[in-house]
């Protein structure tokens, strides 16, 4: 790391040899150093709440970890089933679950978290309680090779309180209303519910992977078209593009979305893996305009995060999270730091 590029503490997740990575496991990040913190197959995503951790492992008949975080050290409460094949992203949903996705299965499953509460109340106090699974529509894409079945790859609440599961495979956003409870001490009965509201569908072959909000409005990351799209709700609920927007190359195949963000002022920042570069467009407008893109410092970003005055990429076939500056126009700069990291495929920030 240069002088003056301090960032703030992170975990990284990452492949390990199960998956054909480097790494051994849950890696924490302080003063630009990294360590393994947690020892685990493939823990590819991370969620973190209060003094908790949970980890997926992507492995077939996947889990979820959950760990307890005391300094630089990470205690193991408890595994549980993720319902599924490759779990490939968690999140702590305000039901007081965590949604789990799973990739391969095509499956999203909500993990009870008994003693939960609110997402933010330090989540998990007692473990982890009932579930629910539910498998997505057995469709298929015009990709034969990637749009073989569904393939859930993130879930993302909604200002309405339900979620939103991206299934790259069938082209489509699925709805679901997810409910839980728990007996507060962890001995008592919890209960899970995972619910079907509607289907969305986007533009065949988009492949929708990662997903964010801004100004009510939906942007969704496709892998396979290498587009953005923003997509709005109307009076019957449903979404409906109300535009989309390329991210500098049109050549296929060289731009395969991965995460996706927008910041306050309505810039949106997407991965691009084959180009290995961080795209920025502009959305303040109401609709969708290329801004430019510059090298992600490395190759095969997977998943980046935002932290004051900087971007964290993990870019995962460099072996190295790079950190680079971002100005006030938002556009990201050279990389003034590279932290050594097997394999990594997601970045969390300490709060």
């Amino acid at each position: 790391m240069s002088e003056g590029a301090a960032v703030p503490s992170f975990f990284v997740g990452s492949y390990t040899a199960t998956g054909g990575g480097n790494a051994t496991g849950i890696s924490l990040v302080q003063d630009g150093v990294a360590s393994t913190v947690a020892v685990m197959d493939d823990p590819s995503f991370l969620a973190v709440a209060g003094d908790r951790v949970y980890a997926v492992s992507e492995v077939v008949d996947g889990s979820v970890s959950a760990f307890r975080r005391n300094g630089s050290a990470l205690e193991h409460l408890w595994d549980a089933p993720a319902g599924g094949d490759a779990p490939c992203h968690v999140r702590v949903d305000a039901a007081g679950v965590l949604v789990l996705t799973n990739y391969t299965s095509g499956t999203v499953t909500a993990v009870g978290l008994d003693g939960a509460g609110a997402a933010g109340a330090c989540a998990g106090s007692a473990g982890a309680g009932a579930a629910a699974t539910a498998v997505l529509p057995d469709v298929t894409g015009p990709d034969p090779d990637r749009q073989d079945g569904p393939h859930a790859h993130q879930s993302i609440a909604t200002p309405e309180g339900t979620i939103l599961v991206a299934d790259l495979g069938g082209d489509a956003l699925h709805e679901f209303a997810v409910s839980g409870s728990g007996s507060g001490s962890g001995s008592g009965s919890s209960s899970v519910g995972l619910s079907s509201v509607r289907v969305h569908h986007v533009a065949p072959g988009a492949g929708p992977r990662h997903m964010a909000w801004f100004d009510g409005d939906l942007f969704v990351a496709g892998e396979l078209d290498g587009q953005v799209h923003r997509l709005r709700r109307d009076n019957s609920g449903s979404f409906r593009t109300v535009a989309s927007a390329g991210t500098g190359s049109v050549v296929p195949g060289d731009s395969l979305l991965s995460h996706i963000e927008v910041d306050d002022a309505g810039r949106v920042v997407v991965a691009v893996r084959g180009r290995d570069e961080i795209a920025v467009l502009d959305a303040a407008d109401g609709g969708l305009t290329f801004m430019g893109a510059v090298p992600c410092g490395g190759t095969w970003p997977r998943h980046f995060a935002r932290v004051p005055g900087f971007l964290l990429v993990a870019n995962e076939r460099s072996d190295a999270v790079a950190v680079l500056p971002v100005g006030d126009d938002g556009m990201p700069g050279e990389p003034v730091g590279q932290i050594a990291v097997g394999t990594p495929t997601c970045v969390v920030p300490l709060s």
